[in-house]
């Protein structure tokens, strides 16, 4: 026998020959708890489909003192309650409640569960006599349902009998809603128990929707929670937490867009819902009010407001360390693609700074008539303080890039005088058909030890295998980067 807080596996096998709630099959009292007893109830949700439910409720347990048995049905659970996560405890005296057996009741009242029930058995088939103008009820005996009904009436078989059947009653076994059953003994007629476990179908995510301005410098960020129920029960006046990191475990938008000619970013005010802070290595966030996380619904809460964050926008172009692995007779790209990406510190000097747990970010910018574009969406990890946030917003239209090998040499540097090298020369030309300068970013990834022989432009090296280029390319014109480059690999 465990006493206080008790934390057991539930036995699916009992479930499913357990008497109905009404009823104790240990021969003790019986009482049920529903949401209306509910006093008080938390979530804690992360950001893998799961959550924590904590409910606290005051229950009777008549007969259980002095020895005696009672047994609780605790209704309005998930349906997706995990048995063996289930903890209950006493609020009023550690000491004074003790489980003897618990039993997580999931056969569920379905019209496809009911006739299940009933196969083998008499039942009644009903059917509208057009001709006579009212039902005809008939005797029958369900023989099966699968893949449809066969019943026998007055000894004919007949599937898929176009009607409707009649039972003489609810099996106790089928319940209407999932619910955890305990047999126990208690000091006291009424106690005051929290329970708490854990539940799949309960799940969030952020997401970002970042303005722009005219001349991307400047934007607004404006962070949403999306909570989503799917565990079959409703969470009226909950308090909610809510987790972001990567927990290891065994096993839309609503941004309203303005049309403003005039528009300018001003600083929000408004006290943010969230309060943030560490726990353990994840971020725990709580809603500063309780709040109601209805069943089959999506809810949308601000997750964060900043005003005049300093963006960066970058101009790159990826090479590959391919190609300084063999020679190539022809061009090795044409009019390739510029990706554009928007460069965030999330910094509190920048109006940040708080831990941004990961989602999407979309991106909006006003056209000339004031009407607000989508301009482009990328996925964010969970980004620490402090960190950098690149946003891929896509290619650039009027910024694009030719790239040529004009030398290649093979170096035999192998024990075996096999080829482990190369010294290989490349000219990369842009070309910038927009009315403004263009800064672009070469990121040139290398395998192995490598040096740069010579090139038209500073090269810098990011690491141990990347060399970069910064380039201006002035308006409606180009600019040719040339370089050579000695790699061995082996």
């Amino acid at each position: 026998m465990l006493r206080g807080a008790l934390l057991v596996g539930l036995s699916v096998a009992l479930a499913a020959c357990s008497s109905s709630p009404a009823k104790d099959p240990k021969g003790g009292s019986g009482s049920k708890s529903g949401a209306a007893n509910r006093e008080k109830v938390g979530l804690t949700i992360y950001n893998g489909n799961f959550g924590l439910v904590r409910e606290i409720r005051t229950v009777d347990l008549p007969g259980s003192e002095n020895g005696g048995k009672a047994t609780l049905d605790f209704g309005d659970v998930s349906a997706h309650l995990q048995p063996a996560s289930v903890v209950i405890r006493s609020l009023d005296d550690a000491d004074s409640l003790d489980i003897l057996e618990q039993n997580y009741r999931y056969d569920l009242l379905t019209p496809f569960a009911l006739m299940e029930k009933y196969v083998g058995k008499d039942v009644k088939v009903i059917r509208w006599n057009a001709k006579l103008g009212h039902d005809e009820e008939h005797d029958a005996k369900l023989l099966s349902v699968q893949g449809g009904t066969v019943v026998d009436i007055g000894g004919e078989i007949t599937p898929n009998y176009q009607g409707r059947m009649a039972f003489p009653g609810v099996p106790e076994n089928l319940i209407a809603k999932p619910t955890l059953t305990w047999l126990l003994t208690s000091k006291a007629p009424k106690q005051k128990v929290e329970v708490t476990y854990l539940s799949d179908a309960l799940n969030w995510k952020a997401d970002y929707v970042l303005q722009v301005d005219k001349d991307d410098k400047l934007a607004d960020l404006h962070g949403w929670v999306t909570l989503t129920n799917e565990t079959g029960t409703s969470y009226q006046d909950a308090e909610l937490q809510l987790v972001a990191g990567d927990v290891q475990r065994v096993r839309q938008e609503l941004y309203r867009m303005r049309r403003d000619e005039d528009y300018e970013f001003k600083a929000i005010e408004q006290e943010p819902q969230f309060n943030e802070e560490s726990l353990f290595e994840y971020h725990l966030y709580s809603l500063n009010r309780t709040t109601d996380v209805l069943d089959k619904e999506s809810k949308q809460v601000t997750l964060l407001e900043a005003s005049g964050i300093q963006v960066k926008k970058k101009l790159i172009l990826n090479g590959s360390a391919d190609y300084y692995r063999t020679s190539y007779y022809e061009p090795i790209e044409r009019n390739a693609k510029v990706g554009v990406y928007l460069d965030i510190l999330n910094e509190e000097d920048n109006q940040l700074g708080m831990p941004l747990p990961m989602g999407t970010v979309r991106v909006y910018k006003h056209d000339r008539s004031g009407s607000l574009q989508f301009i482009g969406e990328d996925a964010i990890d969970h980004t620490p303080k402090d960190e950098k946030i690149r946003v891929k917003m896509g290619d650039a239209f009027d910024v694009v890039a030719d790239r040529k090998q004009t030398y290649w040499d093979t170096l035999s540097t192998g024990r075996d005088g096999g080829d482990c090298g190369s010294e290989s020369e490349f000219e990369i030309e842009l070309r910038n058909h927009k009315d403004v300068a263009e800064d672009v970013e070469l990121v040139e990834p290398a395998s192995g030890e490598w040096e740069i022989v010579k090139s038209s432009h500073p090269a810098k090296k990011k690491d141990s295998k990347t060399f970069t280029f910064d380039v201006n390319v002035p308006a409606n014109g180009k600019t040719k980067v040339t370089y050579r480059v000695r790699i061995e690999w082996c």
